[in-house]
């Protein structure tokens, strides 16, 4: 997943403040009206505790009526006549991306930026992650879930095949190569992501293990091959997590691990609904600033 929401090379957004239904159902209906890899939406809630606000990033320049129209089919056209667009630096956000933020520890996993190598302990598997143009840093609860569940599932098992659906900076996939070290086949849409884990697994010592192909979920033939799967990652968002629900489970093992995340609460009986049909149970949940992270494993109890 591409950690908060932010597609890849925005370089536009639209804001609009409004209360939390109508946000929420405005982000959820420009979700599937967009192209997914030209935009992203979000809603989320301001300081004062009573206002949401919409948050929708392009890749490109939108045609700023018809975004404007289909907002009004969701929140009026009296709200959507308020809602502000504007240009994104690319080079300012990236700059200020990790700018001053703190390392982030999962168990024994430290995710920090090169200004704070100084802070890795000596047993500490530490994964060096800067800024950039594709997302998840550890600073996001998403990502920082799905490594607490590696933690817990390297306490028991071993798992040898290993997958990571939207790989985004290449994290997960790192953090798990470090980890076992074994051979991660990894995907994302987006051929910059692509490029990016490429490039932070080489940095992080996990270029021999960690594979990156551009890929729609596991529709590639290097992912196909490495099947079937025993640990699975997948931090996406609710809907995609659906749809490839039958794909994911085409390539998991009988006993298969499952961790996804990019889920609120509200999307969490859907998800384990859809999940269940693919023979898939849940063993653990954790909940990271307002996000939903889940462990699912295949086969009987």
């Amino acid at each position: 997943m591409r950690e908060g929401l932010l597609p890849n090379n925005a370089t536009h957004l639209l804001r609009l403040e409004a209360e939390e239904v109508l946000s929420r159902r405005a982000a959820d209906f420009l979700t599937e009206m967009l192209p997914a890899e030209q935009t992203a939406a979000a809603a989320f809630e301001i300081d004062d505790g009573r206002t949401w606000s919409l948050e929708v990033y392009f890749a490109e320049q939108p045609n700023e009526t018809a975004v404007r129209a289909l907002l009004a089919s969701v929140v009026g056209e009296a709200l959507a006549r308020t809602a502000e667009f504007a240009e994104i630096s690319q080079k300012d956000w990236v700059a200020a991306s990790l700018e001053g933020l703190a390392p982030v520890r999962a168990g024994r996993f430290l995710v920090h930026g090169s200004h704070d190598r100084h802070r890795c302990r000596a047993n500490d598997i530490a994964i060096e992650i800067e800024a950039a143009l594709a997302f998840g840093t550890g600073h996001h609860g998403t990502t920082r879930g799905c490594l607490l569940h590696l933690e817990d599932v390297l306490r028991t098992r071993r798992p040898q095949r290993i997958l990571d659906v939207g790989t985004g900076t290449g994290l997960l996939a790192i953090a798990a190569a470090r980890a076992l070290k074994q051979p991660v086949e990894a995907g994302d849409i987006d051929p910059v992501s692509t490029l990016t884990s490429r490039a932070n697994a080489i940095a992080n010592a996990a270029g021999a293990y960690v594979r990156p192909v551009t890929a729609s979920g596991v529709r590639h033939p290097a992912l196909v091959r490495e099947a079937p799967y025993d640990l699975i990652f997948a931090n996406i968002l609710a809907r995609p997590l659906m749809r490839l629900a039958p794909s994911i489970g085409s390539v998991a093992s009988a006993n298969a691990v499952l961790i996804l995340s990019g889920l609120l609460a509200r999307d969490v009986n859907g998800i384990l609904s859809t999940y269940r049909q693919q023979g898939f149970r849940l063993i653990a949940r954790k909940d990271l600033e307002g996000w939903v992270s889940l462990r699912l494993k295949r086969g009987r109890p």
